[in-house]
């Protein structure tokens, strides 16, 4: 009786009772644009349009605003975040958000790591101690656009972890000139956040998308992004439905 109560007054507010929760209660998030310049120092808006879009698009998909952070680290944001504090976020986040961890970085990328901030790089083994302190053995995705940024895979995976990246190891990604909107990787992901079921659907129509928007353009050698999903990913990953709204 109580349950067909609540759904009623569910229906009376107009929502429905799939949309009171989310699979992603409890879950940490966090989008960074760690850069803000072309490859030659000149000041981009890419990185940051996409922070704020994929933050929308995430938060659509079921992640909490309470739960959530996104970062610029451009030097002229107001307020300004340096990566320490970033990081510091991050670390926070997780510890009082639980049950699993989002973290994506936009960026660029050499085979070294990524730029993360005005003077500093995230290295595979910088970003893999960020990812044990702050998101442990709890199921954790994690998304990497930038150049060469397949360098993450080997350090970042294990079995409670999805790793997307933008690129193989060996290859640049595509998107960062003035005229960019966002990096074609950011952006193919938030053109399939609205319609992917879940992170594994979203990874396949990336990847689809990315390949088909180089193609269309000439681009080449092909970025190629890369996709790791860890033993109990596998399993847990078809059940962590995005939200969509009811229709």
């Amino acid at each position: 009786m109580a349950r067909a109560a609540l759904i009623v007054l569910l229906v009376w507010l107009g929502a429905s009772p799939a949309a009171a929760q989310s699979r992603f209660d409890g879950w940490a998030s966090a989008i960074v644009a760690a850069d803000w310049r072309t490859s030659d120092g000149r000041p981009i808006q890419a990185f940051d349009n996409a922070r704020r879009d994929l933050t929308a698009g995430f938060l659509a998909a079921g992640f909490s605003r309470a739960d959530m952070v996104d970062y610029t680290l451009r030097p002229d944001a107001d307020p300004v975040t340096t990566p320490e504090a970033a990081v510091a976020g991050i670390v926070a986040t997780a510890s009082r958000a639980t049950r699993g961890c989002l973290l994506y970085f936009s960026s660029h990328g050499s085979p070294q790591g990524i730029n993360f901030g005005l003077a500093s790089q995230m290295t595979p083994t910088t970003m893999a101690r960020l990812v044990r302190d702050a998101c442990g053995r709890r199921p954790t995705v994690v998304v990497v656009s930038a150049c060469f940024s397949g360098v993450f895979l080997d350090a970042l995976s294990g079995p409670n972890r999805m790793i997307l990246t933008a690129a193989r190891r060996d290859r640049s990604s595509f998107g960062c000139s003035e005229d960019a909107v966002y990096p074609y990787f950011d952006g193919c992901v938030i053109q399939s956040l609205p319609t992917a079921g879940d992170f594994i659907a979203l990874a396949n129509a990336t990847r689809t998308c990315v390949k088909a928007r180089e193609s269309a353009e000439g681009l080449t050698p092909a970025s190629e992004p890369q996709v790791s999903i860890g033993a109990n990913m596998q399993l847990l990953l078809p059940t962590l439905r995005f939200n969509r709204p009811p229709g």
